[in-house]
């Protein structure tokens, strides 16, 4: 479902994601994982076309999100990090231009919106009379979901989704993954919170310095490498071990 092979993206000196190459089936939530400026988010913005590689390519479903731009964006679904809306729009309207932009006709796009309101428990009054720049950051990152997964994509990907939901409906959202992924969706999941992670992913992604380090399920990969936790395999592997004791001492330090 995401093919990636040998992709490359630098910024001047830097290189921020270094021929990376990358298989994900579908039926599968991944968990994409890294420490900060690991290359997570530029690989994510490369697959969906938001930057263009300096080599390499990324095939969605076998097309080619750079030569084929639009065909390839039909089949995805992304949520940012940001949750960057239009802001002078109301919810309805924003949701209504993303469904449009897909080729949903209103009168097919409303039913789907009605239905993710009532999932995400969203006031209808909110989102019909209430512009996005007053929402909530968990109200607004409730939108960008729903506009991610309003045309039913193939391919899912998901940039720390769970940042500013509350509990309930972060639970509610995890168990829509699941059944997702068991209808043959691909959703790859970005994201620090690794308990979320070992919990909700079939496999996982461990990314350092631009490179994939390993993949494999968490279980395959705690085994292989002598790790009890997922949290601990992801220090051992990106050379951040010792971080519990470097910060007892730091903070020992700095109360004497």
């Amino acid at each position: 479902m995401i093919s990636i092979q040998g992709l490359t993206k630098r910024f001047g000196a830097q290189t921020a994601v270094d021929h990376l190459t990358w298989e994900v089936p579908p039926g599968q939530i991944v968990g994409l994982l890294g420490p900060n400026g690991a290359g997570k988010t530029t690989t994510l913005k490369m697959v969906t076309g938001m930057l263009q590689p300096d080599e390499g390519t990324a095939l969605i479903c076998g097309v080619n999100i750079s030569t084929h731009p639009m065909e390839a964006k039909r089949l995805l679904g992304f949520v940012p990090d940001s949750g960057a809306v239009y802001e002078s729009l109301t919810g309805l309207e924003f949701l209504l231009m993303i469904g449009a932009l897909y080729g949903i006709h209103e009168d097919e796009a409303r039913p789907r919106i009605r239905q993710f309101l009532d999932f995400f428990e969203l006031d209808e009054q909110t989102l019909t009379s209430k512009l996005l720049g007053a929402y909530s950051k968990g109200m607004r990152r409730k939108v960008v979901i729903t506009a991610a997964l309003l045309h039913n994509p193939k391919v899912v990907l998901l940039d720390e989704p769970l940042d500013g939901l509350d509990a309930n409906a972060a639970v509610g959202f995890k168990a829509l993954l699941e059944t997702l992924a068991r209808e043959g969706k691909t959703i790859v999941y970005s994201s620090h919170v690794l308990d979320v992670v070992e919990r909700v992913c079939n496999r996982v992604a461990i990314m350092a310095q631009g490179k994939l380090l390993v993949e494999g399920s968490p279980q395959e990969l705690q085994h292989q490498y002598g790790a009890d936790t997922l949290e601990q395999l992801f220090t051992q592997l990106t050379g951040l071990s010792g971080l519990e004791a470097r910060a007892e001492s730091f903070a020992k330090n700095m109360l004497s």
